[in-house]
């Protein structure tokens, strides 16, 4: 009987736990730059009046990175344009319920270039036909969706265990606060995820700053200083990488870059820069085995959309909005409910912003997230959909641009960083 009871606690201390189940992954990218005859349009800048691009300069790219311990899965969507209006996610879903995924487990985290696709154009419910904010483009809009499915399919097979690893740092002179305010953020976040075997997988990149080397008056397609920086790192990592870059709470802030050179010049120095420095810490990262992974989610009811009192003097006046386009922008374009998406990988974990986050509210996440714990706690900003740019209410009424194009009033700010903790703190452990 002894024996009997020895040999059951053994069998039971043996037995894999089911909380801790090995984490498998893969990754891949896909092509996400259409033809040039279809006649798409650039987005970022109202002065473009929705001119097609002109030439491609960079490839953009659609990337993914599926992980999965067996029970739960969950897929971090990088792509290198300005941002998705609310109704690409759900159009993407639509696509892949069959297989497992919803709004719970996908995260969209688009790179903010100012050189890449329009957003309004890919807006169903952008029905203002002006020529400054983006004329909207079905054909545009189906050829993203189908691509966000494709890479999310494609990626979403063959997954092997890996081991992950996270560092951070501090990088002084290469970004600002437009705005003039104090805050910056100088966090170089970078995750480094192999295959148990050694082989690298994926490098997700962190790092808040505008893409807006590129002005107006450039019509080649290209993925920004970003772009450069993927390319970069997946020259000198090698064997395959997928690197993957996505923004923080940037709604105020700009890249310090050279000011010599062309535009594209100036972008490809800068992503240099930048991957030099992300090349440094990721050489140095240990993946471990075994590291958490979570996620939660959350949607949070938005304040009623109204239109700030200088709209007209700024951003109306440079994407042409008359009070009776912001109007139909208020009534028709701006969602009641925004979902929040926060994932816990290792020692990292995202939580992601539905606009363009300022650079102070972001921090406020970020301090909050590691006051309970979390070593590397970013920001995924324009996470999933633009909703507006997201303020605190004294920056609101200060006003300026970002105040101009924020279109639910001075409370946004709070609700959004309320409803960006209470869905990340649950990962805390």
């Amino acid at each position: 009987m002894k024996r009997l009871i020895i040999s059951i606690i053994f069998l039971l201390i043996s037995m894999p736990n089911a909380n801790s189940a090995e984490l498998k992954a893969n990754a891949a990218k896909l092509d996400l730059t259409p033809p040039l005859e279809m006649k798409f349009i650039l987005g970022g800048y109202g002065a473009r009046m929705s001119k097609p691009a002109e030439k491609i300069h960079d490839r953009i790219w659609a990337k993914a990175l599926v992980l999965s311990d067996g029970q739960k899965k969950y897929a971090i969507v990088t792509m290198d344009i300005v941002a998705i209006p609310p109704n690409v996610k759900p159009m993407v879903i639509n696509e892949l319920k069959d297989f497992g995924w919803n709004a719970e487990n996908v995260l969209f985290l688009p790179s903010h270039s100012h050189a890449s696709l329009n957003m309004s154009a890919l807006n169903d419910k952008n029905i203002l036909n002006l020529p400054q904010i983006g004329i909207f483009h079905p054909e545009l809009l189906e050829f993203v969706v189908n691509k966000l499915v494709e890479v999310i399919k494609k990626t979403d097979q063959n997954l092997k265990p890996i081991i992950v690893g996270t560092d951070r740092e501090t990088v002084d002179g290469m970004n600002r606060n437009r705005r003039g305010d104090a805050f910056s953020d100088k966090d170089l976040t970078v995750t480094r995820i192999d295959f148990t075997n050694g082989k690298p997988l994926a490098a997700l990149v962190n790092w808040t700053a505008h893409p807006t080397l590129m002005d107006e008056h450039d019509m080649w397609v290209s993925g920004g200083w970003p772009g450069y920086l993927q390319r970069e790192l997946e020259e000198w990592i090698g064997n395959g990488v997928i690197a993957m870059y996505h923004n923080g709470a940037e709604g105020d802030q700009s890249p310090i870059a050279p000011s010599a050179g062309s535009n594209y010049e100036r972008a490809e120095i800068y992503g240099r820069k930048i991957a030099i420095k992300v090349f440094d810490v990721y050489r140095d990262i240990k993946p471990a085995s075994n590291p958490v992974f979570d996620f939660n989610y959350q949607v949070i009811e938005l304040p009623k959309p109204a239109a700030h009192p200088m709209f007209k003097e700024t951003g109306g006046a440079e994407y042409g909005i008359n009070k009776k386009g912001m109007e139909v922008i208020l009534k028709v374009m701006c969602p009641e409910k925004a979902g929040i998406n926060a994932i816990r990988l290792g020692d990292l974990l995202i939580v992601g912003a539905p606009g363009e986050l300022v650079c102070g509210l972001g921090l406020e996440v970020k301090n909050n997230l590691s006051s309970l714990g979390i070593n590397y706690p970013v920001i995924g900003g324009i996470a999933n959909e633009w909703i507006s740019y997201i303020l605190s209410a004294e920056q609101y009424k200060k006003g300026g641009y970002e105040a101009s194009v924020s279109f639910y009033g001075p409370d946004l700010g709070e609700k959004i960083v309320q409803g960006m903790i209470e869905a990340a703190t649950p990962l805390v452990k």
